[in-house]
């Protein structure tokens, strides 16, 4: 769902990073001589998050779901979180055979994506004028039409850290921000990478997002620490999107020559330096989550909007629907999709959505017994 965007002006070192700024939705206001409701408490008390309270998702029926806030506004936010999006190659293909129906990718998700209260995705292809017929290789690129699949499913913010965005070179980054978020619009899709946050208030909720990429090159910690820990007091929740580690693996790992950064290193050190959700792709399978002091990392959501439809894992990816009670974290839930005619990700159901499900679950103790073992 769409939510207006905060302005800021935010600078870290000599990074100058800038969104726009929509009008603000108003808080509800309570009728004129009633008394005003009391903001009542979470109730029962929150319990951290386990890998037990994710596979199968926390029932939060027990909480008080009608509850507002001090502006009269529900407490229960939800953040929606896909796997990596390639509007490109095959996929823009089967675009154009479908007469330039862009809106064909989402047909089947975008009633789960557009209903959250704020959906990120990472785009990893520039979308450029001119993009040329391409069924094969690895240079990517979408057309500007595939903007308005974005804006169907609800995209809030797009993340812009990965190995393909800059494939068309500086000119096709910078024409990819132009089409997000042209100034003539008044809630432009914002982006966020390793420089620029994207700031969006969530009735009244701040969630900052950053973005950083390992493949094909290696995170700088230092500079990566200093961002988060500048933008950490300027918001309430801060989720951090990775592009990382060794391709089809259910595991987090390195790739060494490729994606040298260990991805459990680096999210713990961005949840030290106070990222409070950890969003990562590129390995375009689905992989193991974690809790790391209380905080929650999705190691990789697998394939959302792509062509790989030669081999089922690579087909299978996540929707990642992460509830918060104000800026706490109180629920996580996984829904499965699987990518049909090279283009179009449909949710599973019964069986073979538990298959997905108890996959993430085994890697997830793998991962949990493996870190609880190492000294």
């Amino acid at each position: 769902m769409r939510f207006p965007l905060l302005a800021a002006l935010f600078l870290v070192g000599l990074a100058a990073c800038s969104s726009s700024v929509p009008p603000t939705t108003p808080s509800a206001s309570p009728t004129p001589g009633a008394t005003p409701r009391p903001t009542p408490s979470l109730s029962p008390a929150v319990s951290p998050l386990t890998l037990a309270d994710v596979f199968p998702p926390r029932d939060l029926s027990a909480y008080d779901l009608d509850g507002l806030d001090k502006n009269g506004s529900p407490r229960l936010r939800t953040v929606i979180a896909t796997g990596d999006v390639i509007p490109a190659r095959y996929t823009d293909v089967t675009i154009r055979n479908q007469g330039d129906d862009f809106l064909y990718p989402i047909a089947a998700t975008r009633d789960i994506t557009a209903h959250a209260d704020l959906t990120v995705i990472n785009l990893e292809a520039p979308l450029i004028e001119g993009c040329p017929y391409h069924d094969e290789g690895f240079t990517f690129c979408g057309r500007p039409g595939f903007v308005k699949a974005l804006e169907a499913a609800g995209v809030d913010v797009v993340t812009l850290e990965n190995n393909h965005i800059g494939n068309y070179g500086p000119d096709g980054i910078a024409e990819t921000k132009r089409h997000l978020g042209p100034p003539d619009v008044s809630f432009p899709i914002a982006w966020a990478d390793r420089n620029t946050p994207a700031l969006v208030d969530v009735r009244g909720v701040k969630f900052g997002f950053l973005a950083f990429n390992g493949v094909g090159e290696t995170i700088d910690r230092q500079a990566m620490v200093a961002q988060i820990k500048a933008l950490h007091p300027q918001v309430e929740v801060l989720a951090v999107a990775f592009h990382w580690g060794a391709e089809y693996v259910s595991i987090p790992q390195a790739a060494p020559g490729v994606a040298e950064d260990d991805p459990v290193e680096i999210a713990h050190l961005a949840v030290d330096a106070g990222a409070d959700l950890i969003i990562g792709n590129h390995p375009h399978w689905v992989q193991a989550v974690e809790l790391y002091k209380g905080k929650f990392i999705a190691y990789a959501h697998g394939n959302f909007i792509f062509d790989q439809m030669w081999s089922y894992e690579t087909r299978v990816g996540v929707i990642g629907r992460y509830t918060f009670y104000d800026d706490q974290l109180i629920g996580v839930e996984f829904i499965p999709t699987l990518i049909e005619d090279y283009a179009q990700p449909r949710p599973l159901e019964g069986a073979e959505r538990q298959v997905v499900l108890d996959g993430m679950k085994a890697a997830s103790e793998e991962l949990a017994a493996s870190l609880s073992a190492s000294p």
